[in-house]
């Protein structure tokens, strides 16, 4: 019988296991959700839900309780691909967990604040 005690594929296949549960199997997000896009927490979120959330769906919130950030953002500090972010992000938002953070009317696409949050994202992948 084979000793499967110090296998070096269990790590890898723990994390990928873990991505396809945290997705539910998903590979596309039902949102169509770019690098840039930012989120930020619903506003007058109850407890209740809150608590419901899983550990990384509450990572986001948490990250989005005080300001909007990027797609790119989040994936980065969560660790995980973009993609699996991408999903993550359109289940809160379909969940009114999060809602879009929408730039002001004024803002046009050379904001320094936004283009330095996708490269900070970006970075830490």
């Amino acid at each position: 019988m084979p000793d499967f005690t110090d296998e070096p594929w269990l790590a890898e296949d723990t994390a990928q296991l873990r991505l396809y549960a945290l997705t539910g199997g998903r590979t596309r997000p039902a949102r169509a959700l770019g690098l840039v896009s930012r989120v930020r927490a619903a506003p007058g979120l109850a407890p209740s839900t809150v608590d419901r959330l899983g550990p990384e769906s509450a990572q986001v919130l948490e990250m989005c309780g005080r300001e909007p950030r990027s797609v790119a953002e989040i994936a980065g500090r969560l660790g995980v691909p973009v993609q699996v972010t991408k999903i993550l992000l359109s289940d809160l938002l379909d969940s009114h967990v999060l809602v879009p953070a929408l730039p002001p009317r004024e803002a046009d696409g050379s904001d320094p604040l936004l283009l330095e949050a996708a490269l900070e994202g970006l970075r830490s992948l």
